[in-house]
């Protein structure tokens, strides 16, 4: 069993976060085809309802999540790890299907704004930490080759041995990417206002639900907030 949390000194910049930790087990994440595309269309179709004002920084889901990207370091252009997508979608171009499982969880993104993390278990050394950044820390991000290591002042995810995400959840490690051939899969999603996270439980439960329901794996759902900032998975 390994532990996820919370430091103290991301609680000092953000008292009021909670964060979903979802657990997943005997995930088949090979394409058979058991996603309906719908799933990922009707997402899609639905972004001009979550985010309708121009422009984009007029929306209250978008202006809140800047306003707390401001709150911390950040390399330049760094945004909250839906935004990019809802940008895309509204824009006509679609977020196409990529796997299953993220299929899954950007379907519940786009349709709630909520970013959804996804970490292959297998591939973290040790316990999981989101913290603020002393600097220098190791990352390599998906797709590259060369490391990248945090700033000073960066709310980071990490693991004992590097960082497993830039910028709170903006950009993931290569080393700890879900593939295909994943089974075990170690999933956060974070709730940045009080007021939002009765929506937020739901889309959470909706999110292991459709996991359970299209990908054959048991999903575990918890929370970790200022009062329990540690919980084990």
């Amino acid at each position: 069993m390994s532990q996820f949390t919370v430091q103290a000194a991301f609680w000092k910049i953000f008292p009021d976060v909670r964060i979903a930790v979802l657990s997943v087990h005997h995930l088949d994440n090979h394409q058979r085809g058991q996603v309906p595309p719908e799933l990922l269309d009707e997402a899609n179709q639905h972004v001009s309802e979550l985010i309708p004002n121009e422009p984009i920084s007029a929306n209250p889901l978008i202006h809140e999540w800047r306003e707390a990207f401001r709150k911390f370091k950040t390399k330049k252009g760094a945004r909250f790890a839906v935004e990019n997508l809802l940008k895309r979608a509204k824009k006509g171009n679609p977020v196409r299907s990529i796997d299953p499982l993220v299929d899954i969880y950007n379907a519940i993104s786009l349709q709630t704004g909520f970013p959804i993390g996804a970490l292959d278990m297998n591939k973290i050394q040790g316990n999981m930490s989101l913290e603020v950044a002393k600097g220098g820390e190791p990352f390599t991000a998906i797709g590259e080759d060369e490391s990248d290591p945090a700033l000073p002042g960066e709310v980071i995810y990490r693991d004992d041995q590097r960082v497993t995400s830039r910028c709170w959840a903006w950009r993931d490690a290569k080393e700890v990417e879900t593939t295909e051939d994943s089974t075990d899969i170690l999933m956060y999603s974070e709730c940045l206002k009080p007021e939002w996270q009765e929506k937020h439980a739901q889309a959470m439960n909706d999110l292991a639900s459709d996991i359970e329901r299209y990908l054959g794996a048991t999903v575990k759902v918890q929370y970790v907030d200022h009062e329990h900032p540690t919980v084990t998975y």
